[in-house]
Protein backbone atom coordinates (compact mmCIF):
# COMPACT_ATOMS: atom_id res chain seq x y z
CA UNK A 1 0.00 0.00 0.00
CA UNK A 2 1.12 3.28 -0.89
CA UNK A 3 0.69 6.17 1.22
CA UNK A 4 -0.29 10.03 0.50
CA UNK A 5 1.01 13.05 2.70
CA UNK A 6 -0.93 16.63 1.38
CA UNK A 7 1.32 19.39 2.31
CA UNK A 8 0.68 21.88 -0.30
CA UNK A 9 -1.13 24.15 1.50
CA UNK A 10 0.57 28.08 1.89
CA UNK A 11 -0.43 28.15 6.19
CA UNK A 12 -2.25 31.17 5.48
CA UNK A 13 -3.90 31.05 9.38
CA UNK A 14 -0.36 30.75 10.68
CA UNK A 15 1.42 33.44 9.31
CA UNK A 16 3.73 35.12 9.95
CA UNK A 17 4.96 31.10 11.69
CA UNK A 18 4.55 29.83 8.16
CA UNK A 19 6.09 32.18 6.00
CA UNK A 20 9.44 30.38 5.19
CA UNK A 21 7.81 27.27 7.78
CA UNK A 22 5.72 24.63 6.15
CA UNK A 23 2.59 23.98 8.43
CA UNK A 24 4.29 20.04 8.42
CA UNK A 25 7.46 21.48 9.74
CA UNK A 26 6.40 23.53 12.30
CA UNK A 27 7.51 22.12 15.86
CA UNK A 28 4.83 20.75 18.04
CA UNK A 29 6.12 18.84 21.40
CA UNK A 30 9.76 18.88 20.09
CA UNK A 31 9.36 17.25 16.49
CA UNK A 32 8.11 18.48 13.27
CA UNK A 33 4.06 17.60 12.63
CA UNK A 34 4.74 15.61 9.93
CA UNK A 35 7.40 13.42 12.43
CA UNK A 36 4.38 12.46 14.68
CA UNK A 37 2.22 11.49 11.26
CA UNK A 38 5.07 9.78 10.26
CA UNK A 39 5.53 7.45 13.30
CA UNK A 40 1.84 6.87 13.52
CA UNK A 41 1.88 5.40 8.83
CA UNK A 42 4.94 3.45 10.27
CA UNK A 43 2.56 1.59 12.85
CA UNK A 44 0.66 0.06 10.22
CA UNK A 45 3.02 -1.62 8.96
CA UNK A 46 1.91 -2.11 5.31
CA UNK A 47 3.02 1.26 3.62
CA UNK A 48 6.21 1.07 1.52
CA UNK A 49 6.36 4.34 0.25
CA UNK A 50 5.14 7.71 1.11
CA UNK A 51 4.39 10.63 -1.32
CA UNK A 52 4.76 14.02 0.42
CA UNK A 53 2.96 16.61 -2.10
CA UNK A 54 4.82 20.10 -1.58
CA UNK A 55 4.16 23.82 -3.27
CA UNK A 56 7.01 25.35 -5.41
CA UNK A 57 7.66 27.71 -2.38
CA UNK A 58 8.40 25.21 0.45
CA UNK A 59 9.94 22.34 -1.53
CA UNK A 60 13.52 23.07 -0.41
CA UNK A 61 12.13 23.06 3.05
CA UNK A 62 10.85 19.85 3.05
CA UNK A 63 14.23 18.37 1.13
CA UNK A 64 16.49 19.85 3.68
CA UNK A 65 14.19 18.40 6.62
CA UNK A 66 13.85 14.77 3.79
CA UNK A 67 17.84 15.18 3.60
CA UNK A 68 18.34 15.15 7.75
CA UNK A 69 16.07 12.10 8.94
CA UNK A 70 16.88 9.07 10.05
CA UNK A 71 16.02 6.97 7.27
CA UNK A 72 16.70 3.49 9.53
CA UNK A 73 14.25 4.53 11.15
CA UNK A 74 11.18 3.87 9.14
CA UNK A 75 10.47 0.73 6.95
CA UNK A 76 9.00 3.19 3.73
CA UNK A 77 10.23 5.48 1.49
CA UNK A 78 9.44 8.92 1.29
CA UNK A 79 9.55 10.88 -1.95
CA UNK A 80 8.40 14.56 -2.31
CA UNK A 81 6.07 15.48 -5.02
CA UNK A 82 6.46 20.10 -6.43
CA UNK A 83 3.38 20.38 -7.46
CA UNK A 84 4.71 23.54 -8.83
CA UNK A 85 2.57 26.38 -7.35
CA UNK A 86 3.83 29.42 -5.81
CA UNK A 87 1.08 31.15 -4.34
CA UNK A 88 -2.32 30.95 -2.59
CA UNK A 89 -3.68 31.64 -6.32
CA UNK A 90 -2.02 28.93 -8.20
CA UNK A 91 -2.94 26.38 -5.92
CA UNK A 92 -4.54 23.10 -7.06
CA UNK A 93 -6.44 22.28 -4.14
CA UNK A 94 -6.12 19.10 -2.37
CA UNK A 95 -7.89 17.20 -4.99
CA UNK A 96 -5.72 18.15 -7.86
CA UNK A 97 -3.13 17.64 -5.71
CA UNK A 98 -3.81 13.96 -5.25
CA UNK A 99 -4.65 13.64 -8.87
CA UNK A 100 -1.00 14.83 -9.70
CA UNK A 101 0.83 12.42 -7.07
CA UNK A 102 -1.57 8.75 -9.02
CA UNK A 103 -0.53 10.44 -12.46
CA UNK A 104 2.63 10.86 -11.89
CA UNK A 105 3.29 7.70 -10.27
CA UNK A 106 1.14 5.84 -11.88
CA UNK A 107 -0.99 4.29 -8.35
CA UNK A 108 -2.94 1.86 -8.93
CA UNK A 109 -3.01 0.37 -5.53
CA UNK A 110 -4.86 0.52 -2.32
CA UNK A 111 -4.04 4.31 -1.13
CA UNK A 112 -3.78 5.81 2.62
CA UNK A 113 -3.98 9.89 2.09
CA UNK A 114 -3.74 12.03 4.83
CA UNK A 115 -3.56 16.02 5.40
CA UNK A 116 -0.01 16.52 6.82
CA UNK A 117 -1.83 19.23 8.95
CA UNK A 118 -2.83 16.32 11.33
CA UNK A 119 -1.69 15.76 14.66
CA UNK A 120 -3.29 12.68 17.02
CA UNK A 121 -2.07 9.97 19.76
CA UNK A 122 -4.23 7.38 18.36
CA UNK A 123 -3.17 4.73 16.26
CA UNK A 124 -4.57 4.23 12.61
CA UNK A 125 -4.50 0.47 12.99
CA UNK A 126 -8.26 -0.14 13.67
CA UNK A 127 -9.80 2.19 10.36
CA UNK A 128 -7.37 -0.16 8.59
CA UNK A 129 -9.15 -3.06 10.33
CA UNK A 130 -12.71 -1.87 9.06
CA UNK A 131 -11.22 -0.75 5.35
CA UNK A 132 -9.94 -4.45 4.90
CA UNK A 133 -13.44 -5.85 5.96
CA UNK A 134 -15.55 -3.64 4.23
CA UNK A 135 -13.59 -3.67 1.11
CA UNK A 136 -14.46 -0.11 0.59
CA UNK A 137 -13.42 4.34 1.49
CA UNK A 138 -13.10 4.29 5.30
CA UNK A 139 -12.50 7.52 6.34
CA UNK A 140 -11.53 8.64 9.97
CA UNK A 141 -13.59 10.79 12.31
CA UNK A 142 -13.41 12.50 15.51
CA UNK A 143 -16.37 13.27 17.76
CA UNK A 144 -16.00 17.35 18.52
CA UNK A 145 -18.56 17.37 20.77
CA UNK A 146 -20.33 20.23 19.68
CA UNK A 147 -22.31 21.45 17.15
CA UNK A 148 -20.88 24.97 17.15
CA UNK A 149 -17.62 23.54 16.87
CA UNK A 150 -19.12 21.11 13.74
CA UNK A 151 -19.88 23.95 11.80
CA UNK A 152 -16.01 24.30 11.24
CA UNK A 153 -15.58 20.72 9.90
CA UNK A 154 -17.20 18.60 7.11
CA UNK A 155 -19.39 16.52 8.96
CA UNK A 156 -21.02 12.90 8.57
CA UNK A 157 -23.47 11.05 9.55
CA UNK A 158 -23.79 7.53 9.83
CA UNK A 159 -26.12 4.65 9.97
CA UNK A 160 -25.77 1.45 12.78
CA UNK A 161 -23.39 -0.17 10.41
CA UNK A 162 -21.54 3.23 10.61
CA UNK A 163 -22.13 3.22 6.55
CA UNK A 164 -21.83 7.45 5.33
CA UNK A 165 -25.40 8.25 4.85
CA UNK A 166 -24.42 12.26 5.00
CA UNK A 167 -21.13 14.70 4.39
CA UNK A 168 -21.71 18.47 4.85
CA UNK A 169 -18.82 20.53 4.09
CA UNK A 170 -18.58 23.27 7.12
CA UNK A 171 -22.61 22.96 7.57
CA UNK A 172 -24.66 25.82 9.19
CA UNK A 173 -27.02 23.47 10.72
CA UNK A 174 -24.51 19.93 11.12
CA UNK A 175 -26.85 17.05 11.11
CA UNK A 176 -24.28 15.28 14.01
CA UNK A 177 -20.20 16.36 15.45
CA UNK A 178 -18.56 13.69 14.00
CA UNK A 179 -16.17 15.59 12.00
CA UNK A 180 -13.64 14.24 8.99
CA UNK A 181 -10.15 14.01 10.06
CA UNK A 182 -8.41 14.04 6.37
CA UNK A 183 -7.52 10.97 7.57
CA UNK A 184 -8.76 8.47 4.18
CA UNK A 185 -8.53 4.84 2.72
CA UNK A 186 -9.33 4.40 -0.76
CA UNK A 187 -9.12 0.81 -1.76
CA UNK A 188 -7.76 0.48 -5.59
CA UNK A 189 -11.18 0.70 -7.00
CA UNK A 190 -11.78 4.69 -5.73
CA UNK A 191 -9.02 5.89 -7.45
CA UNK A 192 -10.95 5.68 -10.88
CA UNK A 193 -13.74 7.11 -9.23
CA UNK A 194 -11.82 9.66 -7.70
CA UNK A 195 -10.79 10.81 -11.40
CA UNK A 196 -14.05 11.16 -12.90
CA UNK A 197 -14.56 13.35 -10.11
CA UNK A 198 -11.59 15.41 -11.15
CA UNK A 199 -12.83 15.65 -14.34
CA UNK A 200 -16.56 16.36 -14.32
CA UNK A 201 -15.18 19.87 -13.39
CA UNK A 202 -16.10 20.00 -9.59
CA UNK A 203 -14.55 21.95 -7.15
CA UNK A 204 -10.78 20.62 -6.30
CA UNK A 205 -9.53 22.20 -3.42
CA UNK A 206 -12.20 20.69 -0.29
CA UNK A 207 -11.40 16.71 -0.05
CA UNK A 208 -15.44 16.56 1.86
CA UNK A 209 -16.54 17.52 -0.89
CA UNK A 210 -15.17 14.33 -3.42
CA UNK A 211 -16.60 12.01 -0.21
CA UNK A 212 -20.10 13.88 -0.06
CA UNK A 213 -20.25 12.78 -4.17
CA UNK A 214 -18.48 9.60 -3.46
CA UNK A 215 -20.96 7.98 -0.83
CA UNK A 216 -23.82 8.24 -3.49
CA UNK A 217 -22.63 6.22 -5.71
CA UNK A 218 -20.69 3.32 -3.72
CA UNK A 219 -20.26 2.73 -0.09
CA UNK A 220 -17.96 4.88 2.26
CA UNK A 221 -17.50 4.02 5.45
CA UNK A 222 -16.46 6.03 9.14
CA UNK A 223 -14.25 5.07 11.74
CA UNK A 224 -14.50 7.61 14.95
CA UNK A 225 -11.22 7.68 16.63
CA UNK A 226 -10.78 8.21 20.67
CA UNK A 227 -8.16 10.14 21.97
CA UNK A 228 -6.65 13.41 21.12
CA UNK A 229 -6.97 14.94 17.51
CA UNK A 230 -5.98 18.49 17.13
CA UNK A 231 -6.16 20.11 13.39
CA UNK A 232 -2.98 22.89 13.19
CA UNK A 233 -5.30 25.43 11.26
CA UNK A 234 -4.69 28.26 13.43
CA UNK A 235 -2.37 29.53 16.36
CA UNK A 236 -5.04 28.54 18.82
CA UNK A 237 -5.11 24.82 17.98
CA UNK A 238 -1.30 24.94 17.42
CA UNK A 239 -0.69 26.19 21.19
CA UNK A 240 -3.35 23.53 22.48
CA UNK A 241 -1.59 20.47 20.63
CA UNK A 242 2.04 21.89 21.54
CA UNK A 243 0.23 22.38 25.62
CA UNK A 244 -1.67 18.98 25.61
CA UNK A 245 1.27 16.87 24.00
CA UNK A 246 4.12 18.41 25.97
CA UNK A 247 2.67 17.47 28.93
CA UNK A 248 1.82 14.08 27.80
CA UNK A 249 5.63 13.94 27.15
Amino acid sequence: MKAIILAAGYGTRLRPLTHYVPKALVDVAGRPVIEHLLDKIEELGCIDTIYLISNNYYYLQFQRWLNGLDKNAYNFTIEIINDGTNNENERLGAIGDKMLAIKQKDLHCDLLDISSDNIFDFSIKPMLKMFKEKNACVIGTYDVGSLELAKKYGIVAVDENNKIIDFQEKPAEPKSTLASTGIYLYPKKTLKLLEEYANAGHALDAPGLFIQWLHKRTDVYAHTFKGKWFDIGSMECLERARSELKCAH
